[in-house]
């Protein structure tokens, strides 16, 4: 079965945490004051481990002048097994570590500080709205992963990314 997304207007199959995905995408916009415009579905990702190119994506990016700021892994089970896969996309997806990664199943959400790994809050409530986000950019050191670290993040993220089932990549 189809359904539009809430984003992008597309059809998209309905498997895995698509309803979670699309109730995360309509809280965004009604609840947080993002626009949809602010919103990157399925956003790439590309990394290359030991020469070979591992592909995959990254279900909601929040991206505000140009600057990736939240990435989101929506879940179809248990929030709390996909923090360190949000983690360490959130690291790889740009040069810098995008600042915060949030895993949701539509009715809550994990919010981690990328760089530290902590707990920010919990609930779709504790959700950074668009103003916030926009007032944390000024303030915000985007950093590298540390070289010596980075292709430990790679594994980690493929390991738990390879284990997505129901997914279109």
């Amino acid at each position: 079965m189809l359904i539009r997304d809430y984003v992008t207007g597309k059809e998209v199959p309905n498997v895995g945490a698509e309803e979670n995905r699309q109730a995360v995408e309509k809280y965004l916009v009604a609840e947080k004051g993002y626009t949809k415009e602010d919103l990157e579905i399925d956003a790439p990702l590309v990394v290359d481990i030991q020469g070979e190119k591992y592909h995959s994506k990254v279900d909601i990016v929040v991206r505000i002048n140009n600057r990736r700021l939240v990435a989101i892994k929506c879940a179809a089970g248990s929030i709390g097994s996909r923090e360190k896969e949000i983690l360490s996309a959130a690291k790889l997806l740009e040069v810098y570590q995008v600042p915060i990664s949030i895993v949701s199943d539509g009715r809550s959400a994990l919010i981690l500080d990328t760089v530290s790994g902590k707990l920010l809050g919990v609930g779709l409530g504790a959700i950074p709205s668009r103003e916030e986000i926009v007032e944390r950019l000024n303030d915000e050191d985007f950093q590298p992963v540390p070289a010596e670290r980075l292709e430990q993040v790679k594994l980690v993220f493929r390991s738990y990314d390879s284990m997505n089932i129901n997914v279109a990549h």
